[in-house]
């Protein structure tokens, strides 16, 4: 038996653990061909399976690889890239044909051609058995629909983001983060919708990525609301500088003053309900 690989695959960027071709090593980048539940596909050497990646995968697929794709393989994905077209037309006009309350985002022809898989957006549920019927007798071939979320068209569609790197779910992202508005407000991100939101329309999956942190370091120092007592007299917390480790207190006489942890003597908690991430506009996928 040879060795096993995590290996990405498909035009939704799957994750599975591969056993290798007995007696050859596949390095990392290495462009392979490999057997999957839906067929032959040309997939990518991530690194080698262990314990550790094993930790990261959540029910990976699995199969074996065929082959190093060859120079004959990596040509044949212009024939795809065509076959995938062609299937895209067809299928938007049988859409229009039979009006289908559909969105067509993307098709991905497998490699050995045993399926074509057609991604749409939709708001309801949608009859689309004979729309199935009119693309096999044209294409010739298994038809596949799956719905998908605009995370996921994000994922099949978008590019760059405002980083100006490309965007995390169609790179290093398996699955989507649950983003709440929690998060943006803690690490006192603007509010505004249209500079926090990515490609999809949600909430960006980065601000998901230092909210432990973030947490973790608001946990330390005590709450909007609570009053306080520091060397300068009584106060009230007014906001937390979760980074620098300071909040900033209004004491009696009005003055609003940055005090770290070291200089309260006492705290005496705020009676408001602690916020709570239900409380937000939690967008997901």
């Amino acid at each position: 038996m040879g060795n096993t690989y995590v290996v990405r695959y498909g035009q939704m960027r799957f994750l599975g653990e591969f056993t290798g071709v007995n007696g050859q090593e596949h390095p990392r980048g290495q462009r392979i061909v490999v057997r999957t539940e839906r067929g032959t596909e040309l997939g990518e050497v991530l690194c080698p399976a262990t314990d550790r990646t094993a930790l990261f995968l959540e029910n990976p697929a699995t199969g074996e690889v065929l082959r190093p794709a060859s120079a004959e393989d990596l040509a044949s994905e212009q024939q795809i890239a065509a076959l995938q077209r062609a299937g895209f037309e067809a299928c938007r006009e049988f859409i229009a044909k039979r009006r289908l309350q559909m969105d067509l985002v993307d098709v991905e022809a497998i490699f050995g051609r045993e399926r074509m898989v057609f991604y749409y957006l939709s708001e309801k549920r949608v009859d689309f058995r004979e729309l199935v019927k009119d693309l096999a007798r044209a294409l010739q071939t298994r038809i596949e629909m799956r719905q998908i979320g605009v995370r996921d068209e994000a994922k099949l569609l978008a590019d760059y983001g405002d980083c100006g790197k490309p965007v995390c779910c169609n790179t290093h992202l398996s699955r989507m983060p649950p983003v709440s508005m929690r998060m943006a407000k803690i690490q006192k991100t603007t509010l505004d919708p249209s500079k926090i939101s990515g490609r999809c329309g949600r909430l960006k999956c980065c601000l998901r990525y230092e909210f432990d942190t973030y947490q973790a370091l608001e946990h330390d120092l005590p709450a909007v609301g609570s009053r306080v007592v520091t060397h300068q007299g009584q106060g009230r917390v007014l906001a937390l500088e979760v980074l620098a480790q300071k909040v900033v207190v209004e004491f009696e006489d009005r003055r609003r003053i940055l005090v770290g942890p070291e200089e309260i003597l006492g705290v005496e908690k705020s009676k408001a309900r602690p916020l709570k991430d239900e409380d937000d506009d939690r967008i997901e996928h």
